[in-house]
């Protein structure tokens, strides 16, 4: 490893009103480094990239780059210096074209007399596709609409296209299914052949320390020290995360499927156009059925299109007890049904509305009087349960979700859904973007949930959750069913990529 020093941080310091976000932070990044960051929900992460990024000023402090005094206004000022960064939470613009978010706030370049060439500005963002050997994307397509992974894809291209000497990821590979994980590695990897620098935050302890070089740990807003990652642990890095150790088993410890004979929801011949086609299959009550499978399987569209949120090509969703058809999302709703999307921001939560309202929406009908009166007592009571008995870190109830943690974020949207006596709890990548403190409450959440006889559908691009919490998985390529494996002996990552790949 070049150990040339590229950015140096000296006792930076970070408020937020009362809130010490980062206290007198020491974090060096070297030339060629891939360098981890890690840390609990709320441990200054994204405080401290951010500040690199030019998205905060600091209060106090001093930033080095390349040996001199580094002050970036804003994200753009970062660029222009070398530094880009690709964030936890979304950040396309909906109603614009993949190609022109990828050139956002530099679409000057593509400008004569007031008019940008469209033509020639997707031809500039097919050549970082080309350079970075990044998976193509539609780029006259708008991006509201696309799944979380494309935009992903389409953040990190822009990231990549001011061809940065130092690239933040914040949280990206949980957004990726492994096919595009495994790009980016290999990414990383070209990256530091050219003497580039990384840095990494991503909550897979295992896989931090597989793909980096050294490990910085933050606990409550300061470094706790570093690590080589060829000298760490899973053990000690998550001791040094939360100041005690905690077992990483957290997953189901019985390698048996468990679940009643009683099928409570099933679908039949199940086709959504572009996405899948003819898929079949039935939950029972306390089963956890997962499906996996590659970026292009069609997975992430079965959640919607089970809870009615997606309009079937063809085929049925009926629940058995009632023989019920469901066709759109208000009869999932009525009928005891929940949906916990995988991009919780944009499809799942009201962001700049309160703690309180998030918690209670789903519950209106259920908490309304018979001449449909909502008594704040009762709504300000459940909130308050639901945050309490969660373990949600806030100010209050009346919080707005934008100033929690992404961890505190997903305890609230599971938290309002199981707060309803439900039937069918369909989940769509349910821990990603949080630590492992979070991870392991929301398994003891599903496996509670299994328990008391809900009918589970677990959607993950991550193997180890769903070989560790189902009890049967259905297993999908290009939009077709092509293995269902039941949990026993051979439950393994060897046998679901063999019949996934």
């Amino acid at each position: 490893m070049n150990m040339e020093t590229i950015l140096e941080i000296k006792d930076l310091n970070k408020y937020f009103g009362p809130t010490h976000a980062n206290k007198d932070i020491h974090f060096t990044v070297r030339k060629g480094e891939i360098k981890g960051l890690i840390g609990e929900n709320g441990s200054g992460k994204s405080t401290l990239i951010s500040q690199i990024a030019g998205m905060y000023p600091r209060d106090s402090g001093v930033m080095l780059f390349n040996g001199k005094e580094y002050n970036p206004h804003n994200p753009i000022d970062a660029n222009r210096c070398g530094i880009s960064i690709v964030m936890q939470e979304l950040g396309v613009v909906g109603s614009l074209p993949a190609g022109v978010n990828i050139f956002l706030g530099r679409t000057g370049q593509f400008t004569k007399n007031g008019i940008i060439s469209l033509k020639a500005l997707n031809r500039a963002a097919d050549e970082q596709f080309e350079k970075w050997e990044l998976p193509k994307v539609p780029l006259n397509r708008l991006t509201d609409g696309m799944m979380i992974e494309t935009r992903k894809i389409i953040e990190l291209a822009r990231a990549l296209s001011v061809d940065p000497q130092i690239l933040i990821l914040d949280e990206i590979t949980q957004s990726l299914s492994m096919n595009n994980r495994n790009k980016l590695y290999e990414l990383l990897k070209k990256l530091k052949s050219m003497g580039r620098s990384v840095i990494v935050i991503t909550h897979d302890v295992e896989e931090l320390i597989k793909i980096t070089d050294s490990i910085t740990v933050l606990r409550d807003g300061e470094v706790i020290g570093e690590v080589l990652s060829a000298e760490a642990t899973p053990g000690n890095i998550k001791q040094m995360m939360v100041g005690r150790e905690i077992s990483g088993d957290y997953y189901r410890a019985d390698m048996k499927p468990d679940y009643k004979d009683t099928v409570v929801l099933s679908a039949k011949n199940l086709t959504v156009s572009g996405e899948f086609e003819d898929l079949t299959f039935d939950v029972h009550e306390g089963e956890i059925l997962g499906f996996c499978g590659l970026s292009d399987s069609g997975i992430h569209s079965v959640g919607k299109a089970v809870y009615g949120l997606t309009k079937l090509s063809g085929g049925t969703v009926y629940l058995n007890a009632k023989g019920l058809g469901i066709r759109k999302s208000a009869d999932a709703l009525k009928n005891d049904m929940a949906y916990v999307p995988k991009d919780r921001d944009n499809e799942a939560l009201m962001m700049h509305t309160s703690i309180l309202e998030n918690i209670t929406l789903p519950s209106l009908t259920e908490l309304q009087s018979s001449v449909g009166y909502l008594a704040p007592k009762k709504l300000k009571k459940l909130a308050s349960d639901m945050t309490k008995k969660l373990s949600v870190k806030c100010i209050d109830i009346y919080q707005t979700m934008d100033a929690l943690s992404g961890g505190n974020k997903q305890k609230v949207n599971l938290g309002r859904w199981l707060a309803k006596d439900l039937k069918v709890l369909i989940l769509d990548c349910p821990t990603r973007g949080v630590d492992v403190g979070v991870k392991s409450y929301i398994y003891s959440l599903m496996k509670e949930t299994k328990e008391n006889g809900i009918a589970t559908i677990l959607i993950s691009d991550e193997l180890t959750e769903v070989l560790g919490m189902a009890d049967r998985l259905i297993v999908m390529r290009d939009g077709r069913v092509t293995g269902i494996i039941r949990r026993d002996e051979d439950f393994t990552e060897q046998s679901v990529i063999g019949v996934m790949i």
